[in-house]
């Protein structure tokens, strides 16, 4: 049972893993013993998450912006430089955009569905190589993160980014079962509230955000890393296509 849930002598990759909620996945990685490289755009913040994170196991940085095509193809290129195999890939790296309907700018759309929608299908195909090495010994796993917003409707006109998490949350099934084929077993994980530069009132106001979710608190590191371990170890081997609701209940209070 102890080894259900180890992620020893993994090699794992979490984009936007400096912050928020990538960082809480890469530090629980690297607690169930995995070595775990993380990925940002701004290099000084990333070389700094990785050298603190360090203290819990081997981190590397690897500063890289993935909402283009080629970034996302220089990134796989500089972790196939380092690395043989690639036993996890987390396609954490997103960003938000609001604006009322009639002011919503084309900027706000193409910014935020490059980074949340475009860019997990290409970073994922770009490391398919090194993933497939990973599932030649046991399966590979791809790990999307979504949101609730692409589940249930937030009040907030945020519209380029709902719509980005609900395609995400398809592109998963689509893509699971493709790459199913070659033993790479691909998930989602829709967060609700967790305290982040993305989540604002999460961080800023958490007593006001807690009253709304039925389990009374908004989502804490553990949480989020448990969720993201059990997609990532052999306990979740047989768990394929899936979206992981990770909100404390909010999505039926919404409802």
């Amino acid at each position: 049972m102890e080894q259900l849930f180890s992620l020893q002598g993994r090699v794992a990759l979490v984009t936007g893993g400096s912050r928020g909620i990538g960082r809480m996945i890469a530090a629980g990685f690297l607690r169930q013993g995995a070595k775990v490289y993380i990925s940002a755009r701004k290099a000084e913040a990333c070389r700094a998450a990785a050298e603190e994170l360090s203290s819990l196991g081997p981190c590397v940085a690897l500063p890289a912006d993935v909402s283009a095509v080629a970034g996302a193809q220089a990134l796989a290129q500089e972790l196939a430089r380092l690395e043989e195999r690639l036993d996890i890939l987390v396609n954490n790296a997103g960003a938000a955009w609001g604006a009322p309907f009639d002011e919503f700018p084309e900027q706000g759309w193409d910014k935020v569905v490059d980074l949340n929608l475009k860019a997990p299908f290409f970073l994922t195909q770009a490391l398919h190589g090194l993933l497939q090495k990973a599932a030649e010994h046991h399966p590979a796993k791809v790990i999307q993160i979504a949101s609730i917003d692409g589940l249930s409707v937030n009040p907030l006109e945020t519209y380029s980014y709902a719509a980005s998490k609900a395609g995400l949350i398809h592109l998963t099934r689509r893509m699971a079962l493709r790459l199913i084929e070659n033993n790479i077993v691909v998930n989602a994980i829709a967060p609700g509230a967790f305290a982040s530069e993305m989540n604002r009132a999460a961080r800023d106001h958490e007593a006001e955000v807690a009253a709304r979710i039925p389990a009374g608190r908004i989502g804490c590191e553990d949480d989020m890393a448990g969720a993201a371990i059990y997609l990532a170890s052999r306990a979740g081997d047989y768990v394929v296509g899936t979206t992981l609701v990770v909100d404390g209940g909010v999505t039926h209070a919404r409802g």
